[in-house]
């Protein structure tokens, strides 16, 4: 019998022929990304702005979840956040930051308190003050500094320095484009939401070192062919391997969207954008920036001669 293969072999796509497109679509989606963030901005949420969070357990099993947001936004305290937390009567109760400073913010946990005292139990009330919040942006930053960081120290010792350039450009991409996805989405932005873009840091990482681990291996097989049709070959060998395990993530995170409930379906979207800008991204970003920054199939020889020499 013969074994199933998704993608034929002796398949050839000429994706090194495609980067005069699409070099410049993710050069587009990138800028745009970045004059959307500085003009339109993100819709951030209470860790990012300060807030109130409130969490409750309702005396119906199954509340009628419209009923309640209606009564909460007709305190007027601005948009009131409402999404159950695993079962339906433990429900998260999200305030943004009252106008007043924290005397407007009592006022205004209290009118909540007032409202559903004789429907629901408080389990706990927490104040996140602009402070604060400034602290998690800071630090959030300061994650994001430190992961390129180190991917471009990890790169560069185990493969060359184009490879390096590579890796953090694609890297970078990816995490434009999902602050991109979150102000076009206007999906809340908060530490949930700078876990997804750090996840996507580490899957668009995973996914551009296979690639770079397939031109190496091919380097050593080919070594009379140009570095663009080498590159090529890497890819279309590894197209199967790729599309397989894309798919696999894309249906487990489709089944946390529609399935997990509203409290990670904003992590769970920029998963989904983000696993599809890493594949574009070290495709059509980290392999063609390799001919861009000149690599040479005879550096790699000299360095797996170097490491096998060291070897012996």
């Amino acid at each position: 019998m013969a074994h199933f293969r998704i993608v034929p072999d002796n398949t050839n796509i000429h994706f090194m022929r495609m980067r005069k497109w699409t070099f410049p679509i993710a050069a587009f989606l990138s800028i745009m990304s970045v004059v959307l963030f500085f003009t339109i901005g993100p819709n951030y949420g209470i860790d990012f702005l300060g807030g109130t969070v409130i969490e409750i357990q309702t005396k119906e099993e199954h509340p009628d979840m419209g009923a309640l947001r209606s009564k909460l936004n007709g305190l007027g305290l601005g948009d009131v956040q409402v999404q159950t937390i695993g079962a339906d009567d433990s429900i998260l109760i999200r305030m943004g930051q009252q106008d007043g400073g924290e005397e407007a913010q009592q006022a205004a946990i209290s009118k909540i308190r007032t409202a559903l005292a004789d429907e629901a139990e408080f389990r706990r009330t927490e104040i996140v003050g602009p402070r604060v919040s400034g602290e998690l942006a800071f630090n959030g930053t300061m994650a994001l500094l430190v992961t390129f960081a180190a991917i471009a120290v990890y790169v560069w010792f185990r493969f060359e320095w184009q490879f390096a350039v590579g890796s953090f450009i694609s890297a970078a991409n990816v995490v434009v484009m999902t602050f991109g996805f979150y102000v076009v989405t206007q999906h809340e932005f908060n530490l949930t939401s700078l876990a997804a873009v750090l996840t996507t840091i580490g899957y668009s990482l995973n996914d551009t070192v296979v690639v770079y681990d397939r031109i190496r291996e091919t380097m050593r097989k080919y070594k009379k062919i140009g570095i663009g049709d080498l590159i090529d070959r890497a890819i279309n060998d590894m197209l199967g391997r790729t599309i397989i395990t894309t798919v696999t993530t894309l249906i487990a995170l489709f089944s946390l969207y529609f399935f997990g409930g509203e409290v990670i379906q904003s992590f769970t979207a920029a998963m989904i954008f983000g696993v599809l800008a890493a594949i574009f991204s070290s495709v059509c970003v980290a392999a063609p920036i390799l001919i861009y920054f000149g690599l040479r199939q005879d550096q790699m020889t000299k360095k797996q001669d170097a490491e096998a020499a060291s070897k012996a």
